[in-house]
């Protein structure tokens, strides 16, 4: 009887490691499907590791996916864009803020500017009109 009972648990736990294979193996966790604070965290995390200039728009956006807020416009020197991505939680409201995402500035979509100095430096150009 004994040997039996550790078959099936042998069994049991083959299936069970197969099974948690597949789940790690087939499912990817993007930061669409995560909740608001894992989100955060994760996009505290990436933004840290970014690079000036070597960093490229689509790769980001493919990378933490689509910014909470955005803001662009054309001057002599180029095409300049900030996306604020959510980093902190300060209000219960259901909104995302400025005050509560860390603004990523990009020049001809290739990153520039991390931070609130780089949002200050956006709001600095002037836009052709």
């Amino acid at each position: 009887m004994n040997t039996k009972v550790a078959s099936r648990i042998a069994i049991a736990v083959i299936i069970y490691a197969i099974f948690a294979a597949a789940v790690m193996y087939f499912y990817k966790d993007t930061p669409v499907k995560m909740e608001w604070d894992e989100r955060e965290g994760f996009n505290r995390q990436y933004i840290a590791k970014l690079k000036l200039d070597s960093a490229n728009l689509d790769k980001i956006i493919l990378d933490i996916g689509s910014p909470d807020l955005t803001e662009a416009k054309k001057v002599s020197t180029g095409n300049y864009q900030v996306m604020f991505f959510r980093t902190q939680h300060k209000h219960s409201d259901g909104i995302t803020t400025q005050d509560e995402c860390t603004p990523l500035l990009f020049k001809d979509d290739v990153l520039v500017g991390i931070g609130a100095s780089a949002y200050s430096d956006y709001k600095e150009l002037k836009a052709i009109e």
